[in-house]
């Protein structure tokens, strides 16, 4: 039975916040858990949304975090469709779109982001799409699949984790694509050149052209269909549909609103939390691809925008709302699937932020391990197509350990032995 006198709300209806109702339940919280998403679909994960569902190969019911029942049976209190609107910090109340207002004793910001938009001409075209949202991927898989019957061009801009997965699943479905990237190397931010190199000849290998070191400025077409995609150095490139997928921005206009503490955009943006996931005020918490978190092993803040961050972030926070002493200092980790490619990243180390890259195993056959140092201490490490490793990744970064580069490199040498070296 709910017990009416404490009452906890939660702002955002995707993994963060069903794993964090899930976790307060679990811990045995007996009051009102009141759950709120804008979206009509009940929480789902993300990630089949550019790799499993996408391509076809997972139907759509696999992406939802419970099944629709779950809710009722554990007495969370589910608004789908409803967005918030304002939060009033002096009398602990969250508004929603009709007018509605709910009173909380302790407030979760699980509010995710959204993708950047591109602000050039012909935005508007029926043929330019983003990928966010269940309803996106509804509407790409069946874009994909067109454009592989028909032998269509699908431009992406933007050579990031998106753009690149759905690079993969539209070259699987036989569509053309052209990925356009003003950096000189995909996922140069995250990985850097020298790793960012692989992936070019990667998708090189499966078909996928790169523009590189230009952006799109216009999307021309007719009668309202996209007929063709211009980059800054004069070309133009043929294309029947445009993805945008030139990052997320975390959705932080709520917190702002309610005078909650942020972290500049230069810094990657987001609502400032403690190590127990707190905002500025004692009684707010977030968690996920909005909450910017001083990290205890990175120095510095870090906004990760990776399912394992929701996955994890929203329990931890469920804890710290129950008073739990909660130190959230997981080390970053995310996986990505291209073609015959299966890679998991653990660690945080942008460039600029390292002076060396080494390589365990072979990078021409695409099954190797990079890990990427600053004065010999791992920073991040990469596994591509070697398994099983992530632990003792994980394990080498927490260390600290300066392991002599040969070692590292020898594949011989057990990970473990490297820990304490």
């Amino acid at each position: 039975m709910v017990d009416a006198d404490l009452t906890f709300v939660i702002v955002g209806g995707g993994l963060a916040g069903a794993k964090a109702a899930e976790t307060l339940r679990a811990e045995g919280f007996t009051g009102r858990v009141i759950l709120l998403g804008d979206e009509r679909d009940h929480p789902y994960e993300r990630p089949p949304l550019s790799k499993g569902y996408l391509q076809g190969k997972e139907d759509r019911d696999s992406v939802f975090v419970h099944e629709p029942t779950w809710y009722a049976n554990h007495d969370i209190e589910l608004h789908l469709g409803q967005p918030a609107t304002a939060v009033d910090r002096a009398a602990k109340t969250v508004q929603l779109g009709d007018g509605t207002v709910i009173r909380y004793d302790k407030l979760l910001l699980a509010t995710g982001a959204e993708p950047r938009r591109l602000d050039i001409p012909g935005t508007q075209l029926a043929g330019v799409h983003h990928l966010r949202r269940l309803a996106h991927a509804e509407r790409l898989k069946h874009v994909l699949a067109s454009l592989g019957r028909d032998n269509g061009h699908l431009v992406i801009a933007g050579a990031g984790w998106i753009g690149l997965e759905v690079a993969a699943a539209a070259r699987e479905y036989g569509a053309e694509v052209t990925v356009v990237e003003p950096q000189p190397t995909p996922l140069h931010a995250v990985l850097g050149p020298e790793i960012g190199q692989i992936f070019t000849e990667l998708h090189s290998d499966h078909g996928v052209r790169f523009h590189f070191g230009v952006k799109l400025t216009a999307i021309s077409g007719q009668d309202g269909m996209v007929l063709a995609a211009h980059t800054d150095d004069g070309e133009e490139h043929p294309a029947h549909d445009v993805l945008a997928a030139i990052g997320a921005a975390p959705r932080t206009a709520l917190a702002e609103a309610a005078g909650l503490d942020l972290v500049d955009r230069a810094h990657g943006g987001g609502i400032a939390v403690d190590t127990s996931l707190r905002t500025s005020d004692p009684d707010i918490f977030a968690a996920g691809d909005v909450a910017a978190l001083r990290h205890p092993l990175f120095a510095d803040r870090l906004r990760v925008e990776h399912w394992a961050n929701a996955l994890n972030g929203g329990p931890a926070a469920a804890r710290a709302m129950l008073g739990k002493d909660v130190t959230y200092d997981r080390v970053p980790y995310f996986f990505s699937d291209q073609y015959d490619l299966g890679l998991e990243y653990s660690g945080w180390a942008p460039p600029g932020s390292y002076d060396q890259v080494v390589i365990r195993g072979d990078a021409g056959k695409r099954e190797f391990i990079a890990f990427w140092l600053k004065d010999g201490q791992v920073l991040a490490g990469m596994n591509v197509n070697v398994w099983d490793v992530t632990e003792p990744v994980q394990q080498l970064i927490r260390s600290g350990a300066r392991p002599g580069t040969d070692r590292l490199a020898d594949p011989s040498v057990p990970l473990t032995d490297l820990v304490t070296e």
